[in-house]
C-alpha cells in the first residue's frame, strides 16, 4: 500500500469544492470549520453559525482575535462586510425554516443509508447536542467530512450506526481522508479515491458496501 491520507486542511479544501456561488452554508465544529479558510472571495458564500452570526469570514490572524466574537464551536472568527449578529433563537429559526443551502458536518459514524451519528458517545461527558439535529433536519444538502477509520483502524462508515443517531437518511455525500462517496438508495457510490489506494483496499477498511461509479473513479486530490 503506497498512499497518503488527506490531512485536515486538505479535507477542508476538498469539502470547499462542494460550495456553489451564492450559497448560505453552515459549518459544523472540527474539520468543517477549516472550510472557511478555503472559500474564494468571488464565490459570494454566506456562512451562518448557530450562535447567531450571518456572514462569517476566515479565522483571524494571530494577534487579531476578539474573545467575544466566536462561532458555535467557541473558536474566534472574523466578520465580512455586511455581516449580521442576532440571537441564537433567530439563527435556529433560519435553520429550521430550510434557509440553509448546505451543511458540512463532521461525524463519528455514517451508515450506508445516510444516517449520521456525531453528537455523543455513551458513557462520556458531552456539553450538549448542539445544533446538528436541527441542521440535518432543516438543510436539503448535508455533506460529511471525516476520517475514514478510527484511530484503532476500525471502520467509521458502517452498514448501521452503532452510536446514538443525530439524523436518519440525511447525508448526501461523504468526503473522507481516503475517498469521496455519494449516498444513494442503492448504496455508497465511490466517485473519488486518493492516489495509490485501490477500490478493493478501500472496501476492506469500510464496513458498508461500496459501489464503483459507472462514470469511473477520479483521483481524490485536494
Amino acid at each position: 500500500m503506497n498512499f497518503k491520507l488527506l490531512s485536515r486542511e486538505q479535507l477542508a479544501k476538498r469539502a470547499a469544492a462542494e460550495l456553489r456561488p451564492g450559497m448560505y452554508v453552515n459549518l459544523g465544529i472540527g474539520i468543517p470549520t477549516l472550510v472557511a479558510n478555503e472559500i474564494a472571495p468571488d464565490m459570494n458564500i454566506t456562512l451562518q453559525s448557530e450562535n447567531g452570526i450571518l456572514g462569517m469570514g476566515p479565522f483571524p490572524e494571530t494577534g487579531f482575535e476578539r474573545a467575544d466574537l466566536i462561532n458555535a464551536g467557541k473558536q474566534t472568527v472574523t466578520l465580512l462586510p455586511g455581516a449580521a449578529i442576532f440571537s441564537s433563537a433567530d439563527s435556529f429559526a433560519m435553520i429550521r425554516g430550510g434557509h440553509i443551502d448546505l451543511t458540512i458536518l463532521g461525524a463519528m459514524e455514517v451508515s450506508e443509508q445516510g444516517d449520521i451519528a456525531n453528537w455523543m458517545i455513551p458513557g462520556k461527558m458531552v456539553k450538549g447536542m448542539g445544533g446538528a439535529m436541527d441542521l440535518v433536519a432543516g438543510s436539503p444538502n448535508v455533506v460529511v467530512v471525516m476520517q475514514h477509520c478510527a484511530p484503532d483502524g476500525s471502520p467509521k462508515i458502517l452498514k448501521q450506526c452503532k452510536l446514538p443517531l443525530t439524523g436518519k437518511k440525511c447525508v448526501k455525500k461523504i468526503v473522507s481522508d481516503r475517498a469521496a462517496m455519494v449516498v444513494t438508495d442503492e448504496g455508497l457510490i465511490v466517485t473519488e479515491i486518493i492516489p495509490g489506494l485501490s477500490f478493493e483496499e478501500l472496501q476492506a477498511c469500510t464496513e458498508a458496501r461500496l459501489i464503483k461509479s459507472p462514470e469511473g473513479i477520479r483521483p481524490l486530490n485536494p
